[in-house]
């Protein structure tokens, strides 16, 4: 059967991976549930010692730790195949969150493929509307008319319970072409109509997040003579400080120009989406060298909230031992010393030397019309490159124990049916990954170095 018979409609595709891949979330919010409950047992999660930031002329007091929204639990779907999002445990979290100090909550109309604010809506309104800051986003990446995007916006208040919205986002700047800034938010007169409804009230604070070039950070940047941004979102770790994958911009240039103007700033991706809590091992020797009772992780969010324009530090926290961890690092933060600032700078030097790929399990990709689970595919890929499993010659000493680690650890996180052999490279995901990874061409290099491993006899 040729390949592109094999195309998945959108109903099928969520019959076998429903809104969200709960294996790959685990790997990706933090550090893992057994480092965490290990932390866990030897230091009790404080109360009231919140680290809290404050912009003025905004009276926002918010908290250092800010809720992403983008992944949360899931639970197999009864009768119907697939995930669906695990109510009783997303309120409990937020409970938790709100109960140690946690007061700003992040999501979009995208995130969990489009129940993200349903759910975090449902929680949240369970508790005094002043306890929390929603943040929230106009996603309008193809319907970038104007009825479209207002009734997104509308729509976003609706399933959020809410009359307005406190961080009001334009989601993902920073493309060119149909997705720019200019034809999402100026030749239609959206802009503008945001600024009414933020002299009106009903958007309290008006802001942006960004993946991108420079050129498109610096002309958007340059709106604030105009338009009065109250706050940009930025990809903000030890990582990308200095060396920022694709088409993204060191965020050190970001947080140097946007300090100038006094801008205050949300953070995103402090753990590059997982990855910086999923070191190598040396990597975490390293680390735990100089700081052994904390977790690999806090050393990155203790980097990204220790600049004193910061407002918060997102993390998506699909796990208690994920909240449990961050609350600790930011109950209250100890900002980095200069030193311990170099000393990460360093590790991020040394982290050049294994070349995994960028992708930071957004699921803006997904879903793949042709089911493959391209995160899982991804992370799999990188997980083995950390570890030391990624075999190329029969020569390497460990040549046997790494090819099966490859291969087995591949069939038990993707499921055949969902690997990268699947792709037949129609590109529909590229646009959508803000990292600007070659989806197709990746999933090409993978399944080439899978089929090698599968022909190499011992």
């Amino acid at each position: 059967m040729n390949k592109q018979d094999n195309r998945m409609n959108r109903r099928d595709f969520l019959k076998i991976v429903g809104i969200s891949t709960a294996g790959t979330a685990a790997a990706l919010t933090g550090c893992s549930p057994k480092e965490s409950a290990e932390t866990s047992a030897q230091n009790p999660v404080p109360t009231g010692k919140m680290t809290y930031r404050n912009f003025p002329p905004s009276k926002d007091q918010v908290s250092i730790l800010g809720y992403g929204c983008m992944r949360w639990p899931t639970l197999p779907a009864p009768e119907k195949g697939g995930n669906v999002i695990d109510q009783e445990e997303v309120n409990r979290l937020i409970d938790y969150a709100i109960e140690h100090g946690v007061n700003y909550f992040d999501t979009a109309p995208v995130y969990v493929q489009g129940w993200s604010e349903t759910s975090t809506g449902i929680a949240l309104k369970r508790h005094p509307r002043e306890k929390y800051f929603i943040a929230t986003k106009m996603s309008n990446f193809d319907l970038t008319d104007f009825k479209s995007s207002v009734e997104m916006y509308h729509d976003s208040m609706k399933k959020l319970q809410t009359d307005y919205i406190d961080y009001y986002l334009l989601h993902s700047l920073g493309n060119t072409g149909k997705r720019s800034f200019q034809n999402r938010f100026i030749d239609n007169g959206l802009l503008d109509y945001l600024i009414k409804e933020r002299e009106a009230g009903r958007i309290r604070h008006l802001g942006w997040s960004f993946h991108g070039s420079k050129e498109e950070f610096d002309k958007i940047l340059a709106y604030h003579e105009q338009v009065h941004w109250d706050f940009i979102q930025i990809q903000l770790n030890y990582s990308d400080w200095k060396h920022a994958s694709g088409r993204n911009v060191n965020a050190d240039y970001l947080y140097a120009e946007i300090s100038k103007r006094n801008i205050p700033m949300v953070i995103m991706e402090p753990l590059q989406g997982g990855r910086l809590s999923k070191v190598p091992e040396h990597i975490v020797a390293r680390l735990k060298t100089r700081n052994p009772e904390n977790s690999v992780a806090s050393w990155a969010f203790r980097f990204a909230g220790t600049p004193p324009m910061v407002l918060t530090v997102l993390s998506g926290m699909t796990y208690m031992e994920h909240l449990q961890d961050n609350i600790r690092t930011y109950s209250p933060l100890v900002p980095l010393t200069q030193e311990e600032q170099q000393f990460l700078l360093d590790t991020a030097e040394l982290m050049l030397k294994y070349p995994t790929i960028p992708c930071n399990n957004c699921q803006y990709c997904m879903p793949c019309p042709y089911g493959i689970d391209i995160p899982g595919v991804l992370l799999h890929y990188n997980k083995c490159v950390n570890e030391g499993n990624m075999p190329q010659s029969k020569l390497d000493p460990n040549y046997a124990r790494a090819r099966r680690a490859f291969l087995i650890g591949y069939d038990r996180s993707v499921p055949k049916l969902r690997q990268a052999s699947h792709c037949i490279g129609c590109e529909q995901c590229n646009p959508h990954c803000p990292q600007y990874i070659d989806i197709p061409r990746e999933m090409q290099r993978i399944d080439q170095y899978v089929e090698k491993l599968k022909q190499e006899t011992l």
